[in-house]
């Protein structure tokens, strides 16, 4: 009972009379009573009401946005990528087989946000709702590669390579949420809480010639067979264009949630997510359900018709609450999100395919060492002090991207350096890497990495950190102005 009621309700049964100058008023018993009670009942339901308010439908609409923002995206890629009658060089396969990229991509490449330079990419999208599909990977593999594995939510559930498999290679049996059946022989039995898969597979490269003769013949080993029989989807006759955050974020907000609920069908939530289900359950959000926008009000219609573009500014404004050091942030625990929605939303915004930290590291800079954005009007300046270079087991690459997440047009066609790109160290070890719009000429050329004309940000991959790197205790120098 709120407070300031109980309080009336004291006040009054203390009163048995008042006086108003020489006139008593007495209250009559029975209507004191009869007043106590509908104080009493009144308060109750005043308190029902606000211990029961519901959350307005404006709020648990953007919370439900946010929730689905990585099924939608990563669906749309998938739409993209599998739409196709047999696998191709472009990172597009029919569902359940691999499509491998025999090249490095370029700064046309929009499939994937933020991509890299430093691997080649076998990239394939599972169907698990008719049965598992095996997973086969060669043995004798000294080549650092990694097969990464997401279910629909971006969740990576499964690792296999270089760092939890060696050279040993193997066979992995990848199953649905329902399949029961027993796992065949000595293969490795990998759950997907979802029926939908992407499979990100890395192989390093060390150049352009090792990528032709060693590593495209050795990604042409790894394969995926269905576990049963397999009858494939009928090609779409209409596939969205574009990049798919700019298709997610134009698509009218009803459509989204719709979309959204056919997902759920195939791809259920974790019993972690059950609480947050029932909730946004009140406003249509759920398997199979129909959100309706008719049901709410004008004004509520055009609060939730607004909120693909309240939820990108709230995507952009969470990069801030990132720990940042010399200008770089580092995105701490990706791949395992858990009940963290706005967090697997902004990486699958900015950084959809984010490996486990055991993988790779992803310190980001946008910013120079004074704290000023980066921009292709100044000329930049990193050093690594001697011995000082990322702490990495396999490799390591500074990638720059525009301010959309993708690779930069430039004369040499260049869009990373690292550990593979035969720099040259100063007389006292250090290393210095020039980053601007032009070029620096001289030997500063081998050590440049070309930046657009305007504003632009970059990202330091560390595959298979070091301990001092996944504890923090490395630190990224800061991008010095040399203007």
């Amino acid at each position: 009972m709120p407070c300031h009621l109980q309080h009336i309700i004291n006040h009054l049964k203390s009163i048995k009379s008042f006086k108003n100058k020489n006139m008593q008023i007495k209250f009559n018993q029975l209507k004191l009573r009869t007043l106590l009670i509908t104080i009493s009942m009144l308060s109750t339901v005043i308190a029902c009401n606000k211990e029961n308010d519901p959350v307005s439908p404006v709020a648990l609409a953007e919370e439900a946005y946010i929730f689905g923002l990585p099924l939608v995206t990563m669906d749309i890629t998938r739409r993209q990528a599998t739409n196709v009658a047999q696998a191709q060089i472009t990172m597009q396969s029919p569902m359940n087989q691999f499509s491998h990229l025999p090249v490095f991509p370029d700064a046309d490449f929009t499939a994937v946000v933020r991509p890299n330079a430093d691997t080649y990419y076998s990239n394939a999208w599972l169907d698990l709702s008719q049965g598992p599909i095996i997973l086969t990977l060669p043995s004798g593999n000294e080549r650092y590669h990694l097969m990464q594995i997401m279910d629909a939510y971006t969740n990576v559930f499964a690792a296999p390579g270089t760092r939890t498999t060696g050279s040993a290679g193997g066979q992995f049996l990848i199953s649905g949420p329902d399949w029961k059946g027993s796992v065949p022989g000595e293969m490795t039995a990998f759950k997907s809480p979802t029926n939908y898969v992407w499979i990100l597979g890395r192989t390093e490269v060390k150049d352009p010639v090792d990528g032709a003769t060693v590593v495209y013949p050795l990604m042409q080993q790894y394969t995926l067979t269905p576990l049963g029989a397999y009858t494939p989807p009928p090609l779409e006759s209409h596939v969205p264009t574009g990049e798919p955050n700019s298709i997610v974020e134009n698509m009218p907000v009803d459509e989204f949630f719709n979309y959204l609920n056919r997902l759920l069908v195939n791809n259920p939530p974790t019993s972690a997510d059950e609480p947050f289900m029932k909730k946004i359950s009140k406003i249509g959000i759920g398997s199979g359900v129909e959100f309706n926008l008719s049901n709410y009000t004008a004004e509520e219609q055009n609060e939730i018709k607004k909120i693909p573009e309240n939820v990108l500014s709230q995507l952009k404004d969470h990069q801030s609450d990132f720990p940042v050091f010399n200008g770089w942030g580092v995105m701490e625990n990706t791949g395992n999100y858990g009940t963290d929605y706005l967090y697997r939303a902004y990486i699958a915004r900015f950084a959809l395919g984010a490996n486990l930290p055991e993988d790779a590291i992803y310190p980001s800079c946008g910013a120079d060492g004074d704290g000023n954005p980066l921009s292709g009007e100044n000329k930049y300046m990193i050093t690594f002090e001697e011995g000082k270079l990322p702490p990495a087991n396999a490799f390591w690459s500074i990638t720059m991207y525009g301010s959309n997440g993708y690779f930069v047009h430039n004369e040499l066609n260049r869009y990373a350096l690292g550990d593979r790109s035969n720099l040259q160290f100063n007389p006292d070890g250090s290393l210095d890497i020039y980053i601007q719009h032009e070029n620096p000429g001289g030997e500063k050329t081998q050590n440049w990495l070309p930046a657009p004309s305007e504003r632009f940000n970059l990202l330091l991959r560390v595959y298979s950190p070091k301990p001092e790197m996944l504890d923090g205790t490395w630190k990224t120098p800061p991008l010095k102005k040399i203007n």
